[in-house]
């Protein structure tokens, strides 16, 4: 009876290692789909966007996959406390995982309809790839608190969403002053905001699953909360 458990326990903290790394898996898959979507609206080689396109179906699949591994493990384990927090803030996670995923695929097709155009150059392209960069940087940085349970880098990483909500107003205040300078770009310029919107949300989605570590580690649902709260929340 003491080795079935035994047993049994093991095979629970497996179940539960083996959501962990599979959520981890998944945001290497998103990241790699907002890199080369990125790669391809620099390069305008078609077949990186199509790759990128396709590359949403094996995301869409792992969401359907850890959902139904989180809903097994509640159902046959009951978690409690810790545990249920942890798989609660998974299911959460990959939900947002997910949207990276349609955000880089949003990325790639409207990358490719810049590229059908054959523009000679690209309104506030250097823009895009720096607000690219902080935002995967964002993405990186909450995987890796979600990885080490590490409540203070994800409380920094969602200090970060506001200079990525800046830096897509001042994109869209630019794109506007080059449709007024050149009605030529504004099939160009409207797709740019797109893109430049994908980005921000990726950066949204990024500061929701730093929130779902905090949630997972601490119990606390800081949602909503502005930093002064979420820091006053964190050292008491």
């Amino acid at each position: 009876m003491f080795g079935t458990t035994q047993h049994a326990s093991r095979q629970y903290d497996q179940d539960l290692e083996d959501i962990r790394s599979n959520v981890l898996r998944m945001g290497g898959l998103v990241e790699k789909q907002v890199r080369d979507a990125m790669l391809g609206i620099d390069t305008r080689e078609d077949h990186i966007f199509e790759s990128v396109i396709r590359a949403d179906q094996e995301v869409n699949a792992m969401e359907i996959t850890m959902d139904a591994a989180c809903v097994e493990v509640i159902a046959r384990r009951q978690p409690a406390a810790n545990d249920l927090r942890m798989i609660l803030a998974v299911s959460k996670t990959v939900t947002d995982l997910e949207r990276i995923g349609d955000e880089a695929s949003k990325i790639a097709r409207c990358g490719r309809d810049i590229s059908a155009r054959s523009i000679s150059v690209i309104p506030v392209l250097a823009d895009l790839r720096l607000i690219s960069e902080r935002a995967l940087l964002m993405l990186q940085a909450a995987l890796d608190a979600f990885a080490r349970l590490d409540v203070q880098a994800a409380a920094q990483v969602i200090s970060q969403d506001d200079e990525i909500d800046a830096r897509f107003r001042a994109i869209q205040r630019q794109l506007i002053t080059h449709m007024m300078e050149d009605t030529r770009l504004i099939g160009t310029a409207i797709d740019v905001t797109f893109i430049a919107k994908s980005i921000e949300r990726i950066g949204d989605h990024a500061k929701n699953i730093a929130e779902y570590v905090i949630y997972m580690v601490k119990g606390l649902d800081i949602r909503h909360s502005t930093r002064e709260t979420v820091e006053q929340s964190l050292n008491t």
